[in-house]
């Protein structure tokens, strides 16, 4: 997406890293059919970090995010979170652990109120929560308050990404999962969307690994960064520094924010 907004303010310092990784994936290959999407990716995400997946449409970024939750299923390798094998663990399991996931496309409830897909959210943490965890929803994302009432499917494309995240956030996870949330967004709501990521991270040291398009704005956000080709972890390394590599900036920012 071409943004000649301001970027988002990058994220805090590179937290300090316990001795393992909160979410730990070795050499996972997945396939559709006989087609291998994944051809032996490694990622780590680490307790407090904001990490980003890059790469072109079709690398295989959505499928390494819905391969983590289960859906499909890893082939070979591992997925481990907090210690724990998660590479078999059915998805309705693997969202009992505290992993929440915005998927692409938003997919939120159309024909249930903004109230009431925030709810859908929070029964994943039983309600235990639930009035404090709505207004923090609220304080991030002021609009949805405003659209209370309102159903999911009459809302702009902005305020549904919101209402994904929101939900998401409901949950109360420890590890967030963000796929191509700027997608489709006009800029003004692409940078709001990364502020309250950012926010999120800051205030609270929400883990966060997101999958984008948008290099630029997710490279500046992020403390550490994957390029992934044609189901291949190319590149790696802190945000700042990959936003400077020749390679990425030719294959991923031309025509973009420099």
């Amino acid at each position: 997406m071409s943004d000649t907004l301001t970027a988002p303010a990058p994220a805090a310092a590179v937290p300090t890293r316990t001795d393992a990784p909160m979410l730990s994936v070795r050499g996972v290959k997945t396939f559709y059919g006989n087609i291998m999407a994944l051809k032996g990716v490694d990622v780590d995400v680490y307790k407090g970090e904001i990490v980003t997946l890059i790469g072109s449409n079709g690398a295989g970024k959505s499928t390494l995010m819905m391969t983590i939750f289960g859906q499909p299923r890893a082939r070979e390798g591992s997925i481990v979170y907090e210690g724990r094998d998660i590479t078999q663990v059915p998805t309705h399991e693997i969202a009992q652990l505290k992993i929440a996931q915005s998927p692409e496309g938003r997919r939120i409830f159309p024909r249930m109120t903004v109230f009431e897909n925030l709810q859908m959210g929070a029964s994943v943490d039983g309600f235990a929560h639930f009035d404090e965890d709505l207004l923090k929803v609220f304080t991030l994302f002021p609009r949805l308050k405003e659209r209370i009432n309102q159903r999911g499917g009459t809302l702009s494309g902005g305020e549904q990404q919101m209402l994904a995240i929101g939900r998401a956030l409901m949950s109360r996870p420890r590890l967030l999962m963000l796929d191509e949330p700027s997608l489709g967004l006009a800029p003004l709501i692409v940078r709001q969307i990364f502020d309250a990521i950012r926010e999120l991270n800051r205030s609270e040291g929400l883990t966060v690994f997101l999958v984008e398009q948008n290099a630029f704005h997710a490279l500046k956000l992020a403390h550490r960064g994957y390029v992934l080709v044609n189901g291949l972890v190319t590149l790696s390394g802190e945000g700042k520094e990959l936003l400077e590599r020749p390679e990425v900036r030719a294959a991923y920012l031309e025509g973009g924010a420099h």
